[in-house]
């Protein structure tokens, strides 16, 4: 697909659920799972970077990618790097990862892989719509897209 259709998708996307996001981050709390698993379209499958933001697409030796278990344990690459950590997941399509943890190779575009993370740890809500991932702020901001992996 090219940039500019996955700009107004993305788009699209933002303002379908900016219409539906009317409380504020202080008001929700994320439980932890009953039974200790997690479930739903998020879980059990690799996701891999398709846009940071709205439209930016990363050049990597790598492609990003994570996966989310049933356990609620997080891992994946962000390009250079390995990564680990837990993700809680929540009503309204309320997600949070915590406790990440990576290797610490040096890498040409550590800038970049940098940006992956930072967009997991601000990641708030998310939305699913056939094999994208749209991952949201807690200002309702687009972070970025991510497409499944087959």
């Amino acid at each position: 697909m090219k940039p500019k259709g996955m700009k107004g998708w993305l788009a699209a996307l933002s303002m379908v659920t900016l219409a539906g996001c009317s409380s504020s981050p202080q008001q929700e709390r994320i439980d932890a799972p009953q039974g200790g698993t997690l479930s739903g379209p998020v879980i059990e499958q690799r996701w891999n970077l398709l846009l940071v933001g709205t439209d930016e697409r990363l050049s990597m030796p790598e492609t990003p990618f994570f996966r989310i278990g049933r356990d609620g344990k997080v891992s994946g690459s962000d390009g250079c790097n390995q990564f680990t950590g837990k993700v809680s997941l929540g009503e309204s399509q309320r997600i949070e990862f915590s406790e990440l943890a990576s290797t610490r190779m040096a890498c040409p575009n550590m800038e970049d892989a940098k940006r992956v993370t930072d967009m997991l740890d601000t990641a708030y809500r998310y939305l699913i719509d056939h094999d994208r991932l749209v991952f949201f702020g807690p200002d309702s901001r687009v972070l970025g897209g991510w497409r499944e992996a087959n």
